[in-house]
């Protein structure tokens, strides 16, 4: 697996290796040994997710700050731009994001670490997109950064469309109002 640390160095753009033929393809998408290798550290994941969305379709910036959960991302259909921002206060990169194009043609993962907040936008026309968390969905300490926050500013790609949020998406706050990780 070859392991790229990205502009936040906690976050990490894992690709494993991918055999392919005629007939189709083989990886191992995930095997523990190798994953607490390359982050470091003995990562027990305890809950898998998987949604279906549209292309346009934005959900996150999400996070809590209770439980907080890191997440292994990867997408099995489709393509998104999945997005990480620093929400550790002491972190010289608090307040940064970094960006990944996500796909099931390459086959990368991302794992966003405990004390981010996380979200993806749909670039194609549907994507389905599967995550591993380190903690349990618990909707009471969940928490939601406005994805078009300007003093993050995220690059989000076009769409050809203005994103498709949810209610609860739609009523993020902005950082000077979030929840925050020490």
């Amino acid at each position: 697996m070859k392991v790229t640390p990205t502009a936040i160095p906690e976050v990490l753009i894992l690709e494993p290796n991918v055999f392919g033929d005629e007939r189709g393809f083989f990886m191992e998408s995930y095997n523990q040994k190798v994953f607490d290798q390359a982050v470091g550290r003995h990562v027990e994941f305890v809950q898998d997710n998987h949604s279906r969305s549209a292309k346009g379709v934005l959900r996150g910036l999400h996070y809590q700050v209770l439980q907080p959960q890191g997440k292994l991302v990867r997408v099995t259909f489709g393509a998104v731009f999945d997005v990480a921002v620093d929400l550790r206060r002491s972190s010289p990169t608090f307040g940064k994001w970094v960006g990944v194009d996500l796909s099931a043609a390459n086959h990368r993962q991302l794992w966003v670490p405990e004390g981010f907040a996380h979200g993806f936008l749909v670039v194609s026309e549907t994507a389905e997109f599967l995550y591993k968390t380190t903690d349990f969905y618990a909707p009471a300490h969940e928490r939601v950064v406005a994805w078009n926050d300007p003093r993050i500013s995220i690059a989000w790609p076009e769409v050809g469309q203005h994103p498709l949020v949810s209610a609860k998406d739609s009523a993020g706050v902005g950082l000077d109002q979030a929840d925050v990780f020490v």
